[in-house]
């Protein structure tokens, strides 16, 4: 297959476009955070955050980020309940992800009350996102 020069550049705009947005919507959320009196950030929090362990007040099972998305971020996951296919969470390898903060924002609502059994904290989004970005 040959790829020519406009083909190419088009491809390497694309890519950067794709970083610069993702950049752009978790430096905006991050920038919130440490409005409200959260960071520094920190990515090994983040991914602490994504191994451990809550137990479910209801089934009195255990849960955690892993048990939806696995540990290795770059694959799909499949939801705990529903069975349902999850894109792989990792931007590097899914450049739709930490694109849309209003997105980002359901998702973390959902998530944290699900995995947590609250909300989850400024601070902990923050290096949620942190770690997240860092893949």
């Amino acid at each position: 297959m040959k790829f020519n020069f406009v083909t190419l550049t088009t491809v390497a705009l694309f890519m950067v476009l794709s970083t610069q947005v993702q950049a752009g919507a978790v430096e905006t959320l991050q920038q919130e955070y440490i409005s409200a009196g959260a960071g520094p950030f920190s990515a090994a929090k983040g991914e602490q955050m994504w191994i451990e362990k809550h137990l479910d007040a209801e089934s009195g099972k255990q849960r955690n980020c892993q048990s939806c998305h696995t540990a290795d971020l770059t694959k799909p996951g499949k939801h705990a309940k529903t069975g349902k296919v999850i894109d792989p969470l990792a931007p590097s390898v899914n450049n739709e992800r930490l694109t849309d903060i209003k997105f980002i924002n359901k998702w973390f609502k959902r998530n944290c009350k699900w995995t947590l059994g609250r909300e989850c904290t400024n601070q902990e989004k923050g290096d949620f996102l942190e770690y997240l970005r860092g893949l």
